[in-house]
This record gives C-alpha cells, sequence and structure tokens, in this order.
C-alpha cells in the first residue's frame, strides 16, 4: 500500500463515510510548496455536503490524524498536509520493491478475463512501413500492461490480406510483372508494382475496371487468383515476421480478412433477423441515422461486401470464440467513423456485448509534415530503420565501451528500443513527425537513456558484490526521497495507463524516475562501506526492479551492460 492510500485510508475513516477513499484519493495533491509538507486534501468538496467552512474541516481532521508513516499532519486553511517521516516510508517502499520484484505494481482486478486486442494488421503485399509501427508497438505495450492488471489477452493481426487492391496487384503483376524479380526481392517488387498501377490508372481508367473484374475473380475462386494471392500473401509474411521477432511481439491470431469470407453470409442473415437491413440503390446498409451517422454499408449493388462487414463477423467471431470483458482495436484516428459506424450497428442489434468494443486511436506518423502514402511510394521502411538504429547503436558502444561483452545483443536492444520509445513517449492521439535523428539519440527523454540508467544500476550492485540485501534501515537524504516517492507512484502509473489505453503514461514515469535517480547518483556515494550501504543498495535494487519492468511493459529489453 502507497503513502498516498494510506493518507486517503486514514483521513476516509475519520470521514465515516462523507467520501470513499477512492474519491479521496483522486484529489490528493502534492502541496505547491516543499515546506507545507507532501501530500495536500483539500476539503473543498466537504464544506458543500457538510455546511462547514474548509478551512474548519481541515482543522479538525488534521487533529484526528495519525499513523506512523506520517512525522506529523497538519491544516493549512482549507488543506490537510501531512508530513511522512522520510525513513520509515523509505524502508517500507524498498521493502515492498524487494519482496514482490517484478511483481511491484501488478493489480488483480482483471481477474483472469479476457480482452481481445486487434492491432498491427499490416496490408499483404505491402511492405513494413513506419506507419505500421505505431499500432504494433501500442497494441502490443496496451496488452502488456493488461497482463499486469489480472487480464488475459488475445492478441490478434488481423491482416489486410483481402480487397480490391488485390486486383490492381494482379493487373499490375500480370501486366508489368516478372516472376524471376518478384521472386528474388518480393515486397519491393510488389509495391513497386503497386505504385505504377496508381501511376498508370491517372491516365487510363480502363485499368481501374479490370482490376474490378480479377477481384471478382478471386471473391469467385479463380485458381488463377487465387495461386497470385495465396503467392503475395506468403512471401508478405514471412517478411513480416522478420520485424514482428525484432520487435519481440508475438500474435494469438493471424486471422485476416480472407479468414472471414465463407461467414459474412452468416452475419448478414443475423442482422436481417433482427430486422437491421434495409435496401438503398441495390445495396444493403443498416440506417444509423439516430446515431447521427451515415447507413453501415453491407454489400455493395453488385454484392461484393465491404470492410463493415468484415468487421462486424470478425465482432461476432471473437465474441463466440473468446467470450471477451473487452474488444480493443488499435486503429488510426481516420478510421474513427468506421467504428463508431460498427459499434453502432451492434447497439442497435441490442447484443448486450456491443459496449465492451471499443476503438483506440493513435495519430499519424508525418514524414515532411505529410501522411505517408504506399499508392505513391512515400514510405519509410521499418526494417531499414531498425536496421539503422542497431548500427548506430553498435558504432556507439565501438566508440565508449568497446570491451563490452555480446555487443551485437545489446545493439539490437538498444537500436529497437530506441524506436519502441521514441513512439511510446509520445500522446497516442498525437501526430509524430519521423525523424530518424530524433528517434536514435542516446540522451534525453530516450529509450536509451533509460536503458543506460538501468545498466548503471546493475553495474553498482555488480561492485557491491552482496549476495542479499535487506532493508532493516531507511533513508532520509533528499535525493533519495525523490526517487522513494518515484518508486511509490509506479502501480498508479500502471493503472493510469490501463484505464486509458495510455502506454506513454509508463514512458513519461520511467523518463522522471532515471532523472532522480541520476541526481541520486551525482551526489551520493552509493558504494561507501558504512551503516547506511544497504539501505543505497536496496534503493538501487529498487529502481532497477521497477525500471526493467517498466520497461517490459513497453516491449522494451533491458541490457545489463551498455
Amino acid at each position: 500500500m502507497s503513502y498516498v492510500d494510506v493518507f486517503s485510508d486514514i483521513i476516509a475513516k475519520q470521514l465515516n463515510g462523507e467520501l470513499t477513499k477512492e474519491e479521496i484519493m483522486n484529489v490528493v495533491e502534492k502541496p505547491k510548496f516543499e515546506g507545507q509538507g507532501d501530500l495536500a486534501f483539500p476539503c473543498f468538496t466537504l464544506a458543500k455536503t457538510m455546511k462547514v467552512a474548509p478551512h474548519k474541516i481541515a482543522s479538525d481532521l488534521a487533529q484526528k490524524l495519525e499513523h506512523p508513516l506520517f512525522e506529523k499532519v497538519v491544516s493549512e486553511g482549507p488543506y490537510v498536509n501531512g508530513f511522512l517521516d522520510q525513513t520509515e516510508v523509505s524502508k517500507e517502499v524498498m521493502k515492498t520493491v524487494l519482496e514482490q520484484g517484478r511483481n511491484f505494481g501488478s493489480h488483480e482486478f482483471g481477474h483472469d478475463e479476457r480482452i481481445v486486442i486487434d492491432f498491427s494488421s499490416p496490408n499483404i503485399a505491402k511492405p513494413f512501413s513506419m506507419g505500421h509501427l505505431r499500432s504494433t508497438v501500442i497494441g502490443n505495450a496496451i496488452s502488456n500492461i493488461a497482463e499486469k492488471c489480472g487480464y488475459q489477452t488475445v492478441k490478434v493481426n488481423h491482416l489486410g490480406d483481402w480487397g480490391t487492391q488485390f486486383g490492381k496487384l494482379i493487373v499490375a503483376y500480370k501486366l508489368w510483372g516478372n516472376e524471376a524479380t518478384v521472386r528474388e526481392e518480393p515486397i519491393k517488387e510488389l509495391l513497386s508494382l503497386y505504385v505504377k498501377f496508381h501511376e498508370e490508372v491517372k491516365n487510363n481508367s480502363d485499368l481501374d475496371e479490370l482490376a474490378r473484374e480479377w477481384f471478382k475473380k478471386l471473391e469467385d475462386g479463380d485458381e488463377e487468383a487465387l495461386n497470385l494471392w495465396r503467392w503475395f500473401r506468403g512471401e508478405s509474411l514471412k517478411e513480416f515476421s522478420k520485424i514482428y521477432e525484432l520487435l519481440n511481439v508475438a500474435f494469438d491470431s493471424y486471422h485476416g480478412e480472407a479468414f472471414y469470407n465463407d461467414k459474412m453470409k452468416d452475419t448478414i442473415t443475423e442482422l436481417k433477423r433482427k430486422n437491421l437491413v434495409t435496401h438503398s440503390e441495390g445495396a444493403e446498409v443498416v440506417e444509423l441515422s439516430e446515431f447521427n451517422m451515415p447507413p453501415c454499408l453491407l454489400t455493395k449493388s453488385d454484392g461484393a461486401t465491404l470492410y463493415a462487414t468484415r468487421d462486424l463477423t470478425a465482432a461476432f467471431y471473437r465474441y463466440d470464440n473468446y467470450k471477451f470483458a473487452k474488444s480493443l482495436y488499435v486503429v488510426g484516428h481516420e478510421q474513427s467513423l468506421h467504428f463508431n459506424q460498427l459499434f453502432s450497428v451492434l447497439k442497435k442489434g441490442e447484443y448486450p456485448w456491443a459496449d465492451r468494443l471499443e476503438h483506440v486511436p493513435f495519430g499519424f506518423i508525418l514524414k515532411d509534415g505529410k501522411k505517408m502514402s504506399t499508392r505513391q511510394g512515400k514510405v519509410v521502411l521499418l526494417e531499414e530503420v531498425i536496421e539503422e538504429a542497431i548500427s548506430t547503436a553498435r558504432n556507439n558502444i565501438e566508440e565508449k565501451n568497446p570491451e563490452l561483452n555480446d555487443k551485437d545483443d545489446v545493439a539490437r536492444m538498444v537500436g529497437v528500443g530506441a524506436i519502441i520509445f521514441h513512439d511510446l513517449k509520445n500522446d497516442r492521439k498525437s501526430n509524430i513527425e519521423f525523424s530518424i535523428e530524433d528517434m536514435l539519440r542516446f540522451e534525453g527523454s530516450t529509450g536509451p537513456y533509460v536503458q543506460y540508467t538501468y545498466a548503471r544500476t546493475q553495474s553498482i550492485l555488480r561492485k557491491a558484490k552482496l549476495e542479499k540485501i535487506s532493508t532493516e534501515t531507511g533513508l532520509s537524504d533528499p535525493y533519495s526521497w525523490a526517487v522513494i516517492k518515484a518508486i511509490d507512484t509506479f502501480p498508479k502509473t500502471i493503472l493510469k495507463a490501463f484505464h486509458g489505453n495510455d502506454p506513454s503514461q509508463i514512458a513519461k514515469y520511467l523518463i522522471d524516475l532515471c532523472r532522480d535517480f541520476n541526481k541520486y547518483y551525482a551526489n551520493e556515494k552509493i558504494l561507501i562501506d558504512d551503516e547506511g550501504l544497504e539501505a543505497r543498495l536496496a534503493l538501487v535494487k529498487s529502481v532497477s526492479i521497477v525500471i526493467e519492468e517498466g520497461l517490459n511493459l513497453l516491449g522494451i529489453e533491458a541490457p545489463k551492460a551498455m
């Protein structure tokens, strides 16, 4: 239990139900000035319900509150201010972290219920670009955080392996493709063909009609079309698997759009059973005017299905198979209308699980202020960025620590970690300008800075050569106190990250913790053999545990030396 919990708990007990502990925790704050204490509880809300002046409530409360972790509790105007006993609190915080280890910060409210997380979902026959990075790393981190809160997760890679783009690609391959060239560099050549199609169609609109015809053949099971599609899909998955291995991301399901081809008729039948489907100019739609949205299009006039049909089918399939407590879609914000329509169809159908579906939108990665476009060939390939990041990390290691063991492995951890952290430290709803220089910077608010701080803790602990670190005593210097207060907020930070689907909470927390620890390291001699040695080492060990687990939640490895 953190000291914020303790403070809130003793106030709640004195208030006898006027406010719950959770309501108190939500308003407890840090005093404006350091001399006013460590925690402050404002009494304005109580004044409204108790019909008593807030300063009077604060004065009465302060006289009744006591706890071993607090040196004193006083009132200051309308606030109840708590002054913590730094030695006792530091001892208790470090004891908790060392006893719980990597379980520190865990919660159990998930009760092993399932959360389905749909993320990454690249398009087949197109390269894995920087544009796919956000969904992949945000979704993976959300999954890790959910598991930390006691949920089981089902990680779904809903591959874009169906649609009119395959008609375009088949036409491009038949007109301009070469089998040997495609087999040599499949993704590069398929992208080139895709871009060429969109260049040529500007001057020849017949190509669009030809592409539609070939996609219809594909839907109808034409053998030539299917064989090309299977080839494009297989080569793409080989390339994707290399990226996922580097990012240390794994999935429980690769069911993409094509998986639902034979299930969509059942979906439309089910929606008709609910009297949701109407006809509009030959197409089948679900009217959503009551939700102030345009109709959700299920089939075109030629009978072809659409994204909405597939995503509705996927929603039914996932609920039937996983009985999820939540189903998250980590997809860019440009798809917000699509998901609002999808969820509204299910709500209109009065499916009891419809309110468990949630779109987790995120912003673009921009290049020169513009969205990257596969059609125009304006993409930055993620594999190339990863290779450059690892190479840069390797060069830094050679320059700064040429005697380091396992240089290649550490360079991989640092390079990949730099890319992931650069994304996750930003609010997911914001657009991010692609800058390889910012991504690979090895100081400041970066992944390598956090990893280096972790490696520093490991170096100190190796030099200390203590088999077991005890926590019989605490610390009271100002630099260690800042670190202790940061450690104590880790469990609450995880809660914020989970409830907001916001991994940036963890990334920003780690930066702050590392800054506090590095100030401590710069101002305190840790390895002096005196009566405070074990307490200082307990602090170092606690910091190392929290950093490692924080990085793990973000999907980043923590090298023991750099």
